[in-house]
């Protein structure tokens, strides 16, 4: 992987992060929280999606809506647990 890819990942979780924390939490994490939670979301919804046949595409647009699904479903798992 080269420094290009792997900063274009860092850029899709940061931003994936930021847009989940202002849809569940009301607002963001901090940069290093948005890129944990962006890339979590990602893998979430990379094993989660393609079971339910759900589909986006490829480019980054794309990467960014998958991540940022991901991230909203974790942010409400969290939101739930930390309730019960």
């Amino acid at each position: 992987m080269g420094i290009e890819s792997i900063l274009i990942f860092l850029l899709i979780g940061a931003v994936a992060g930021w847009l989940a924390g202002l849809i569940v939490a009301g607002g963001g994490f901090g940069l290093l929280g948005n890129i944990v939670v962006g890339i979590i979301g990602a893998f979430i919804a990379g094993l989660l999606f393609p079971s339910l046949g759900f589909r986006l595409g490829g480019g980054v647009l794309a990467a960014i809506v998958h991540a940022t699904l991901g991230a909203v479903i974790l942010l409400a798992l969290i939101r739930v647990l930390k309730r019960a």
